[in-house]
Formats: C-alpha cells, structure tokens, sequence
C-alpha cells in the first residue's frame, strides 16, 4: 500500500498457492496448464500470460524466474542463476544434456533481460558479471539481496581450544549444499583429510545436500580414498528444510566452497547460525561475507586446508569471526527485500525507475 499497490495477482500452480497466505489484496489463479509439465507451461507462460495480465488490468508484470517469451510490457524479471553466464563453470558438464540445457538458458535468459523494463539482480557481483555477457541492458536495474529465515538465527556460542575436543567428541565442519560440479566437496574432503593427517586434530566433517549423479560419483571416489571406513565424513544426503537449521547447532564451524553462485542464501545461513566460516573466495561470496572470514581457492585441496588450520588453530579468531559474521548477516531480512521489491516495481510501472551503474 505504501508504494500505492493496491491489488496483486498470482498466477501458480496449486501446490505453490496453497503456500501463500490469503490477503483481501491477494488473487490466485491456478489455470491448469502450471499444474502439468514444463512444455504445457512455457506454452502458457508464451501464448496465454500476457493477455491474462492485459484482462486483469496489471500496471506491471513480475516474472521472477528470469525467463519471459510474451509481449506485455512494462515487465520485471529477476536474474537467479549465474552458471549459464560464466563459462568457466559450464563447462565442468562437459559434453551433457545439462551443458545444453544451461546454454539454452544463456539464450533465453539473456533475451529476457534486454527485454524487460526492470531487472532485479541479487548482488552486485550478479549485475555485472551477466552485463559482461548480455551487454548493457536497455531497462532499468536495481540490485536486491534475498532475506533469511529468522529460524536459522543463533548468537555465536564460545568457542573452545582444539585440545578441548576428542576423536569421541570432535570438532564438526559443516558445508552444506547441493553436491555438483561447482560445489567441490570432493576437494573438501581431500582437505580436511590432509589437515587431519598433518596435525591429527580431532575434526568431522558433515556434508549435506541433495545430489548431481556425476559430482556424487566423485565425491565418492575422493571417501573412498581419504575415509574408506567412513570415521571422520558424513555424508546426510537431502534434510528437509525445516529441519535444517538444526544441522548448523550441531556444528562448531561452516564451510562454503562454491565457486559459482548468483547469491548465496546457504552462506549466510552459515553467517547468521552464529558460527566461524571459512568461505571460498570466487563470485559474491566477498561481497556477502566480507571481512567476516577466512578465505580459500575453492579447486585447490592446500588452500582450503591453510584456511581451516588458521581458523581451527585460533579459538579467539574463530570466536572474532563468528560476531562479525553474525552481525553482517543482519543486514539480510525479507522485510527489506519486499520493501525494495515493491518499491522497485512500482517505480518501472510509473515509468519513473532509475537505471543503477551497469559496469
């Protein structure tokens, strides 16, 4: 109301309505094409969701999924996957159907957003690393970060010497994340079991995350060689994400090795569940963390291994870290990602939005 909306309307499958709170200003439509598969919704998203913002009356079209193939305007759309843009990452699917779908993404979401009256980047790392490849976009450009989930907030606790833990009571290292080619928990656990050997601390390493068949496969192969048994790495496959923040209160530090990332929500998770994190050094992950943390090469085994041993090595450091990341993390609310959202909607439906710097 304070941006003067007065009216929104959602158009999703049913799955995805049931979801949303019901409003007085809220309208759901569920045409049957979104509850089927991917073709019979791209069909709709092409021939039908134009006419049915037109038959609405809509001051603007938001498609947040950063493809858009119909002709209304004014639309903003929303830049959330930066593997099509970045070619060193693509290309670690070699010779796939997902190095294919990932280059029909390129395509189509480049399209979209020379298209589009308004594009919403996530972080400032996003906006111009697709601008490298799309060029100057013609519409309007703001850049807001996601929020998170208050549940996941934690005060950093104490933290202790590593003489304080045992091979019963270990030190735990957390990376939680989806296991795929750009996600390196096969060089992780090189890592740690390279630190392990050298300096015989008492560390665990917990991974979780869903799985991309051929990454699992390697990460497989590097526990079989580093853990055969199984003592030292746990591997928990998919949590719900409703349980998830428990992971990180079992935890003493995070770990997040991406080298490929629009913005990464599972970073400040890490940041503001009150622990220590050691962070790769590629994409946004700087411009999220910081000077909170303590930084590696995320494809090399020895430098992820000297930024634990910094981190692990120091009790004070570690706490130091675990404040300052805590407390960056603040920052990060969905209250003021839906301020900027709707304030940046309106603007592009008045026709009066700002363009921001596009280097």
């Amino acid at each position: 109301m304070e941006h003067g909306i007065d009216r929104i309307i959602v158009w999703a499958a049913h799955d995805t309505l049931d979801l949303i709170t019901d409003r007085d200003w809220l309208i759901k439509r569920n045409p049957p094409a979104l509850n089927a598969g991917l073709v019979r919704r791209t069909l709709w998203q092409r021939y039908c969701l134009s006419r049915k913002a037109r038959t609405e009356n809509c001051d603007v079209l938001f498609v947040p999924g950063g493809s858009y193939v119909g002709d209304f305007h004014p639309i903003v759309t929303m830049s959330r996957n930066m593997l099509p843009f970045e070619w060193p990452e693509l290309r670690r699917y070699g010779w796939t159907l997902m190095t294919l779908k990932l280059l029909l993404l390129r395509r189509i979401q480049g399209r979209s957003f020379h298209c589009a009256d308004g594009v919403v980047f996530l972080t400032g790392y996003a906006r111009d690393a697709v601008q490298q490849v799309t060029g100057i976009l013609r519409g309007s450009v703001k850049v807001i970060p996601h929020g998170l989930n208050s549940r996941f907030s934690h005060p950093p606790r104490a933290q202790r010497d590593i003489s304080a833990y045992a091979t019963d009571r270990p030190l735990r290292i957390l990376y939680v994340s989806i296991v795929d080619q750009y996600k390196h928990q096969w060089v992780v656990v090189e890592a740690v079991g390279r630190l392990r050997a050298r300096t015989h601390w008492p560390l665990a390493l917990d991974l979780v995350g869903p799985s991309y068949p051929p990454a699992l496969a390697r990460l497989h192969r590097a526990l079989d060689r580093w853990d055969p048994d199984r003592r030292w790495v746990s591997y928990q496959g998919a949590v719900p994400y409703g349980q998830l923040h428990g992971m990180y209160q079992l935890a003493d530090v995070g770990l997040f090795a991406s080298s490929c990332e629009n913005m990464p929500n599972i970073l400040l998770e890490t940041m503001v569940a009150g622990l220590p994190v050691a962070c790769s050094e590629r994409g946004p992950m700087p411009e999220v963390l910081g000077n909170a943390g303590v930084y590696f090469d995320p494809l090399t085994p020895a430098s992820i291994e000297q930024a634990l041993e910094r981190l692990v090595g120091s009790p004070e450091l570690r706490e130091d870290l675990a404040r300052a990341s805590h407390n960056r993390a603040q920052a990060f609310c969905w209250e003021r990602c839906a301020e900027q959202t709707f304030g940046f909607l309106a603007q592009v439906a008045s026709g009066i939005a700002d363009s921001q710097s596009r280097r």
